[in-house]
């Protein structure tokens, strides 16, 4: 005798809906689980962006002081190259003046 196939019983309305419900439900978890991945990631990109922000005003706090350390070191070399003019024309004229 040749062996029948037997088909799957034909779900009912009501076993169709539950079906379709679960898979419906098992895609919205899977939605759901991709969701919290990308909200950890978002997380991690904002606490690194907080992390750059604070590095970047430490360094421009840092330029300030740089700056200003070398407007003031600026301020004392024009302070001793004028003071050295002032020196040189004096030893120059006191040669001069007593024949050296």
């Amino acid at each position: 005798m040749y062996a029948l196939k037997q088909r799957p019983p034909e779900l009912g309305p009501i076993e169709a809906a539950t079906q379709r419900l679960h898979v419906a439900l098992d895609r919205l978890s899977d939605a759901l689980d991709r969701r919290r991945e990308a909200d950890r990631h978002q997380e991690a990109l904002q606490a690194q962006l907080h992390a750059l922000g604070n590095d970047r005003a430490r360094l421009a706090a840092e330029l300030d002081v740089a700056r200003a350390e070398a407007a003031e070191v600026a301020e004392v070399s024009r302070e001793v190259t004028r003071r050295l003019d002032v020196a040189m024309t004096t030893i120059r004229d006191v040669l001069a003046t007593h024949g050296g």
